[in-house]
């Protein structure tokens, strides 16, 4: 698929995302039978339900490290980041409420942030997140200048803003 087409999909989704009625949306899984987030998500969404549960409890026990948080203050002005995960997963539960904190740690514009819910099968309802090429959930996919420079897949190597770091800092030479 031609990432022009992918990030323009991308910058459309974002975009509609602060005007959109149709966010947390809640299905039943026909896979598991269980409710699971679909589709683009908020905040908001990921409080509520079966992802809710823990979500400030991870949120306030992630202790970043400070000088990695710093250096990404600097680095990420022009990154976007699109984050497929599944309200279901352990993974999810725990990487993505720790990620928002340091997005909120660093300062990030949250509307270069864009959030999809995916079911068990992996695929959302309104959105074709195929061109994502999605395995495993979490996944964290980062942006610049039109083309995705990286992605930390599951849960991080050494930790998320390291991780973080390294894919904004190889792309930027």
């Amino acid at each position: 698929m031609n990432k022009n087409y992918l990030i323009f999909f991308i910058l459309f989704m974002i975009s509609t995302n602060s005007i959109s009625q149709n966010i947390n949306n809640v299905i039943t899984d026909p896979v598991r039978n269980r409710e699971v987030l679909i589709d683009i998500l908020d905040r908001d969404g990921l409080q509520t339900g079966e992802m809710g549960v823990n979500y400030a409890d991870f949120y306030e026990s992630y202790v970043s490290k400070n000088e990695i948080i710093e250096s990404l203050k600097t680095m990420v002005q022009d990154v976007n980041v699109t984050i497929v995960l599944a309200s279901w997963c352990g993974d999810s539960k725990q990487q993505v409420p720790a990620f928002l904190k340091v997005l909120d740690q660093i300062g990030f514009d949250e509307d270069n942030l864009l959030m999809i819910g995916v079911d068990f099968d992996k695929k959302a309802r309104e959105i074709d997140v195929e061109v994502f090429k999605i395995s495993r959930v979490p996944t964290f996919i980062f942006y610049r200048d039109e083309k995705e420079i990286g992605r930390i897949i599951e849960s991080p190597v050494e930790t998320l803003e390291e991780d973080f770091l390294k894919i904004v800092s190889v792309s930027k030479d």
